[in-house]
């Protein structure tokens, strides 16, 4: 980038702005819903489809009864507390797109703790196996972290890897040494005791009590420590941070220590209230679900727990008109994506503006496109 271009195609280019006044870019992100709605609506027309219906149907499905919003707080959880600890590493610049892998190395751990310990008492046991799956999910993401800032590798395509190691490796303790030897030859890995399942607070596991407390925790961290100020300014400009005397290195191995911690918190919670046990594709998708969601977030603690609401709402309708208007799982997926390509477009229209060029120069005579 140049200048402050961000490319140049012919008479288009686009260039970073200075500022944004607040009114225009609730303006921008407004129309980006409207305008997805609309294209949404005219994905489903092709699919002989009543748009109205179905957008109708999905906001039935998310909150139309109290077991449907008790269904949607259950997916915002795991999304919220994965947001929460994507938040953190993003906010160092750090693109920690392992989320997956810590998970599940969180739900490996806990369920360690639960299938060994499962005779200990209820709380001292849920305590072990939450404090277990941090910890496994934050040296999960501290082997990336090491080699970021020892060696200066590639942490996107070094956590995205460790998912599928991750992954691989619950599969094979489902497969083999974990297998439950009264599953009958099925691959299932025994339910966790009593004791091992996180208990209910009005019809929902106390899980969202602990989003809310963690999202809190979060925002506090990031706003008024010492150590979320290092993490901020690492993320603005590692030169500065250096200039400053921070410990660069030490910055870096925290913050994704916290980061894989918070993720792998998720899978304990995923495997003592959902699964009640370990299953290979207990993460659910939802450390990849995570990185949309902090962004449309804006790295902000307090807007990540809106944004997860909103998009469980998604997935909880996408999911009831399914099975309500049997409708096939892609349309729904479709649907899904056509809304998330406008409002994360949105942010490129607040963050540059386009400008139409005239003349050979390209320069000079041009037409901004706000």
């Amino acid at each position: 980038m140049k200048d402050g271009k961000l490319f140049s195609i012919g008479s288009v280019k686009a260039v970073k702005r200075e500022d944004i006044p607040k009114n225009r870019s609730a303006i921008i992100r407004i129309s980006s819903v409207a305008l997805s709605l609309v294209f949404a609506g005219i994905v489903l027309l092709f699919f002989d489809l009543n748009p109205f219906t179905v957008f109708a149907t999905i906001i039935e499905g998310s909150v139309g009864s109290a077991s449907r919003v008790q269904q949607t707080i259950v997916k915002a959880i795991p999304l919220t507390i994965a947001s929460l600890g994507i938040l953190v590493a993003f906010k160092m610049k750090f693109w920690n797109i392992g989320g997956e892998g810590q998970i599940v190395m969180g739900a490996l751990a806990a369920s360690f703790v639960a299938l060994n310990f499962g005779d200990a008492p209820r709380p001292v046991l849920l305590l072990l196996m939450a404090v277990a799956s941090v910890v496994a999910g934050g040296i999960w993401a501290l082997i990336p972290a090491a080699f970021k800032a020892k060696m200066g590798t590639n942490e996107v395509i070094f956590t995205l890897m460790m998912n599928y190691i991750a992954i691989k490796f619950v599969t094979y303790l489902q497969y083999g040494p974990w297998r439950d030897p009264n599953s009958k030859g099925f691959p299932k890995i025994p339910n966790f005791s009593e004791n091992g399942l996180l208990p209910s607070l009005f019809g929902v596991h106390i899980g969202w009590v602990i989003a809310l407390i963690l999202t809190v925790a979060v925002y506090l961290f990031i706003n008024y420590t010492k150590k979320g100020y290092e993490i901020t300014v690492v993320g603005a400009s590692i030169d500065t941070a250096g200039y400053a005397g921070m410990n660069i290195p030490s910055v870096i191995m925290t913050a994704m220590f916290i980061s894989g911690g918070l993720c792998g918190l998720v899978g304990m919670i995923q495997a003592s209230a959902i699964e009640k046990t370990l299953v290979y594709g207990i993460s659910a998708n939802y450390g990849f679900t995570a990185i949309i969601t902090t962004w449309l977030a804006r790295l902000n603690a307090a807007a990540v727990l809106f944004v997860c609401i909103a998009f469980a709402m998604l997935l909880q309708g996408a999911s009831f008109i399914q099975l309500a208007m049997n409708v096939p799982a892609a349309v729904a997926g479709v649907v899904q994506g056509v809304i998330l390509f406008f409002v994360l477009g949105s942010e490129f229209f607040i963050r540059y503006k386009v400008l139409f060029t005239r003349g050979k120069s390209g320069s000079s005579e041009g037409k901004e496109a706000r």
